[in-house]
């Protein structure tokens, strides 16, 4: 028993740490859709935010065998990602090509408008992170003599409980991103890419999902893809860091 408790717990730690890093590109897409409001319904839309996570991830913990067979979701997700990031970086660049003429500011959604637009990108996220959990978690062993939603009743745990405090680090990494973007507007160009580089990804997942089979089912999950979408979502990180501070220095010497 000593030996089976010791490797849930290793198991709990490794989702934990498999949770904070797919929370992070959550965490900048939640950042980004609630940058535009007064700080005090950043922190309410946040908190909606992830209520709505757990929620959703709850559910796909129970559904997972049902909602996987529909990449339809995977597809909408990735084709909602993308919309907002082309769209918004379209009016950056826009803005920057006629900075200097008259124009009027856009009109930004509304509080529960852009609730609502995070919690859309929450169920497609929350499908991605129970796969991961339910790949990692299913080859323990089984513990206790019961099941929840047709899974061991211990491996269930260690997937909602790993769930649970990966949203918790997410909490806190968007609100932190929130304040960079703020201090650093530049910065703003440098997320909408991440965001969609993050719709990359949920179109990866669907091609490869077997009711479309266009690329490998394995590939989503492959060490060279991982790698891939790490390294260029740092890259991107950093090139729009570095930018941001080059703009902050020029701007404050221009002052």
């Amino acid at each position: 028993m000593e030996a089976i408790l010791l490797e849930y717990a290793w198991v709990l730690l490794v989702l934990v740490a498999l949770e904070g890093l797919l929370a992070a590109d959550n965490a900048i897409v939640m950042a980004v859709m609630v940058k535009h409001l007064p700080p005090k319904e950043q922190k309410k839309a946040l908190f909606y935010g992830l209520i709505g996570a757990l929620v959703f991830r709850f559910a796909a913990l129970f559904l997972i065998a049902t909602l996987v067979k529909y990449w339809q979701i995977q597809a909408i997700g990735a084709a909602y990602l993308l919309f907002i990031s082309i769209k918004s970086l379209y009016g950056i660049w826009k803005h920057k090509d006629v900075e200097n003429a008259d124009i009027q500011p856009k009109k930004e959604s509304g509080f529960w408008m852009t609730v609502v637009k995070v919690e859309i990108t929450d169920i497609a996220f929350a499908i991605d992170s129970m796969l991961a959990a339910v790949a990692i978690a299913m080859t323990l062993p089984h513990l206790g003599n019961f099941d929840i939603g047709g899974i061991n009743g211990g491996q269930f745990l260690v997937m909602f409980f790993g769930g649970v405090i990966g949203l918790v680090i997410m909490r806190f990494a968007a609100q932190w991103f929130v304040k960079v973007l703020n201090d650093y507007p530049s910065l703003e160009a440098a997320a909408f890419m991440i965001v969609g580089w993050v719709g990359v990804k949920l179109v990866v997942l669907t091609l490869a999902h077997p009711g479309v089979g266009l690329i490998a089912e394995s590939f989503p999950h492959s060490t060279l893809w991982k790698a891939t979408f790490w390294i260029v979502l740092l890259g991107i990180a950093l090139g729009g860091y570095f930018t941001g501070l080059r703009n902050k220095k020029k701007a404050e010497k221009n002052a």
